[in-house]
């Protein structure tokens, strides 16, 4: 029962995007989709003393209005130096800032992105191979793409040999789950309530912020926190 996501890459992820691809047998990046202008694509939250706060990667996106995800450029250099000075500022007092710093800090300090899609893919295989996340990870382009929303998906996950597919529940709104049942692959929502708090520095306990938090914080014990990784 091969088990497939297919899911838009995001920058720097929270928690529940690497549980759902430790969930699965492949990960698709479906990055063939449509870029999307203020979502989780180029940006996520870190905390700070003053609350969360964004980290977003500057995009050209002037006139683009169509492009892709995997076609968006990213805008300059500086972006990167800027957001590693802020997670340094936020996270040095962290318990395990050190270990998590000695291969992240390289990612942006060292290494050249002119695209987002590459960018947020080596930042997701980084953190996944910190977390002993051993999913393959595909790309879409890699596949032949239908035509329309659900019959897409559908088709990737034939051709990808999958025999389950598993989506967040916010595709609930225009999945057309008929037709996963009319090509006998088994739909399933994957669920994100019930995760544990973890040590948080600043303040209120926060789920919804990028998963450096959780690894500065808790290092090698951040599967606790967990629902698939390490399982």
């Amino acid at each position: 029962m091969k088990k497939v996501a297919i899911v838009q890459s995001n920058y720097i992820p929270w928690k529940g995007y690497f549980d759902m691809i430790a969930a699965v047998d492949e990960f698709i990046l479906y990055d063939d989709m449509q870029y999307t202008r203020r979502d989780w694509r180029n940006r996520n939250l870190i905390k700070t003393p003053q609350g969360p706060q964004w980290l977003t990667v500057p995009v050209r996106v002037k006139g683009k209005y169509l492009q892709k995800i995997n076609e968006t450029e990213i805008d300059g250099e500086e972006w990167a130096a800027l957001h590693w000075r802020s997670i340094v500022q936020n996270y040095k007092k962290a318990a395990y800032f050190s270990q998590i710093a000695s291969w992240l800090e390289p990612l942006y300090m060292e290494e050249k992105y002119s695209l987002l899609s590459d960018l947020n893919r080596r930042l997701i295989v980084a953190v996944c191979k910190y977390l002993a996340i051993k999913t393959e990870i595909t790309d879409s382009s890699e596949y032949r793409l239908a035509e329309g929303k659900t019959e897409r998906l559908v088709d990737i996950c034939r051709q990808a040999a999958g025999a389950e597919y598993i989506s967040g529940p916010a595709a609930k709104d225009y999945v057309d789950a008929r037709l996963f049942e009319a090509a006998g692959i088994k739909l399933t929502w994957f669920d994100y309530s019930g995760y544990p708090e973890y040590p948080q520095l600043w303040g209120d306990f926060s789920h919804g912020v990028t998963i450096l938090d959780l690894l500065f914080n808790c290092g090698e014990e951040a599967s606790r926190y967990m629902r698939y990784v390490g399982a």
